[in-house]
């Protein structure tokens, strides 16, 4: 597939579902109203103020930073409905500046790995920051969950969203053209985050917009999600070398660790000696997602994540091809929650839809570049609801 060809047909897809209304702090809709409120949030160590919203709906609450479009927390009902956090944060925005490893926030321009830093576009190479050595990660040393977002309060016909604007100017952080981006995400009344990437760009580039929420289905600060239960629509992932690179294979699940077909508790082999959970101190990889449309324009199936106790259930929809789960293997009690309670390994774990690390380096990797007068759009969403049978 072409590299122009690929980036038109990113993805899907019906922008802003139920359809956008003018700006208005809450709609009502049969069942319960949803509504959307700001509040000032402190400002960044550059002197810049930062807002959180908070979308509301018939038993779930969102709030989101501007800083980094951070989703900070996602309060639930459990089976009996008493509603928690489910987001792994933090109460203040100065931890979020320091100390962040990506809690909640969107990632640009590059979601995950570029292999030391380099790449090359229509014969000219070029370098980003080194900041997971040997190579770029998130999009480099001041990514796009760096930087404060413009904020437009909306509603539609079944909730109520928030899209978010930045700007990156061509050169940042080594990539080439001026990046014009939205993300909306929208709080509908079936307790759907729906996330909506849109970008352009001015020159030639390389895009893998994603979220990098941390979950604990139990509950943020609960401790350990070994029994949560996972199950990812993927019979092939994307090993990785000694850095976390993938090696360019494309390996089959069955008969390893990796397989995650049917529902498994995330403890069950978090801890095996297969040689790539040894590499990423356990699972921190890509999966490639069986699709039924090679065009990356409808949402399908990704993942399902459901904690035994609660009953909390996860389900990820995407139009992208592939799905990084991390197990929160680096969390390491350096790091204070926003309940006050420390972040161990394994505390919490990531669902980050995207494009394959590292694809602007693999030929046989779906393609990640956007061309002037194409738009990068893709489209995500989190169910959260109560599973029948946990």
């Amino acid at each position: 597939m072409s590299s122009g060809r690929a980036a038109v047909r990113f993805g899907a897809v019906l922008l802003m579902v139920g359809g956008v209304g003018v700006v208005s702090a809450s709609t009502s809709y049969a069942g319960g109203t949803a509504t959307i409120t700001k509040q000032p949030w402190g400002t960044t160590a550059g002197g810049v103020a930062v807002d959180r919203y908070t979308l509301t709906n018939n038993g779930m609450r969102v709030k989101i930073l501007t800083y980094g479009g951070i989703l900070q927390s996602i309060e639930v009902p459990d089976r009996h409905g008493h509603r928690a956090n489910v987001a792994l944060g933090f109460n203040n925005l100065a931890d979020y500046e320091t100390k962040s490893p990506y809690f909640g926030c969107i990632i640009g321009r590059y979601g995950n790995r570029i292999a030391k830093g380099t790449f090359t576009l229509d014969g000219v190479t070029y370098h980003l920051p080194i900041n997971n050595d040997p190579n770029s990660l998130h999009g480099g040393t001041v990514g796009f969950d760096k930087h404060v977002w413009a904020a437009t309060p909306m509603r539609t016909r079944d909730g109520v969203a928030l899209k978010l604007q930045f700007t990156s100017p061509d050169g940042d952080q080594g990539y080439p053209g001026e990046l014009k981006t939205t993300v909306t995400y929208t709080l509908t009344r079936n307790h759907d985050i729906l996330m909506d990437y849109v970008a352009t760009t001015s020159k030639p580039t390389v895009v893998n917009l994603t979220n990098h929420n941390y979950w604990n289905l139990s509950g943020e600060g609960a401790g350990t999600i070994d029994n949560t239960k996972l199950q990812l629509n993927a019979s092939r992932y994307t090993p990785v070398d000694a850095t976390l690179i993938p090696t360019g294979a494309i390996d089959p699940v069955a008969g390893t660790p990796m397989d995650f077909r049917h529902a498994t508790a995330i403890g069950a082999r978090n801890r095996d000696s297969f040689g790539q959970l040894v590499i990423g101190r356990g699972y921190d990889h890509n999966w490639v997602l069986d699709r039924r449309d090679p065009t990356f324009r409808k949402l399908e199936l990704a993942a399902k994540a459901t904690d035994p106790a609660s009953g909390r259930q996860l389900t990820i929809y995407t139009t992208e091809p592939g799905i990084q789960f991390y197990a929160g293997n680096f969390l390491d009690a350096t790091l204070v929650g926003t309940s006050g309670h420390m972040y161990r390994q394994g505390d919490g774990f990531a669902l980050e839809t995207q494009h394959y690390p590292d694809s602007p380096n693999h030929a046989n990797f779906p393609s990640t570049v956007l061309r002037p007068g194409q738009t990068y759009r893709t489209t995500t969403i989190y169910h959260l609801g109560v599973a029948r049978h946990a």
